[in-house]
């Protein structure tokens, strides 16, 4: 799929496999309203999150599986990816997509944030958002910085 704005797929691509910040993550509650949540991420095409299998996340997309995201820099100059597509869960049984998250994110598994999610008794999914559609926005050159 090509996106639409001033990247071209492999840049988003570059941008989205090199980006620490959490995805946001919207969809709509069972009585249709709006839903935002920030989660850790992957990217090989597709966008991967793990959560707890008792969020209420998993229930809202269990309801609708249409969701929108936007991956972007917190700090100037703003620049991003953001798009829409269909999102399906299912089991993380051995915390597979969690352990490679919390290595992206944190460095590795030995830390209270690991200790925590890593939990045995914890139910770990794995959420893939399918993109339909991707639009890019990159104000690097506006904002007085020529690396966009």
């Amino acid at each position: 799929m090509d996106p639409s704005g001033p990247w071209d797929r492999d840049r988003v691509d570059e941008f989205l496999e090199e980006a620490r910040v959490p995805v946001r993550l919207g969809c709509r509650t069972p009585a249709d309203d709006p839903w935002i949540v920030s989660l850790w991420f992957s990217w090989d095409g597709a966008v991967h999150c793990a959560t707890s299998a008792d969020a209420d996340l998993v229930s809202f997309l269990a309801h609708d599986d249409h969701v929108s995201f936007e991956v972007s820099t917190n700090d100037p100059p703003y620049r991003g990816v953001r798009g829409r597509g269909r999102a399906t869960v299912s089991p993380d049984a051995d915390k597979e997509l969690l352990r490679a998250l919390l290595e992206r994110y944190l460095g590795g598994v030995d830390n209270p944030t690991g200790e925590r999610l890593l939990r045995p008794e914890r139910e770990e999914v794995r959420i893939r958002i399918e993109p339909e559609r991707l639009h890019t926005w990159d104000y690097s050159e506006r904002m007085g910085s020529g690396d966009g």
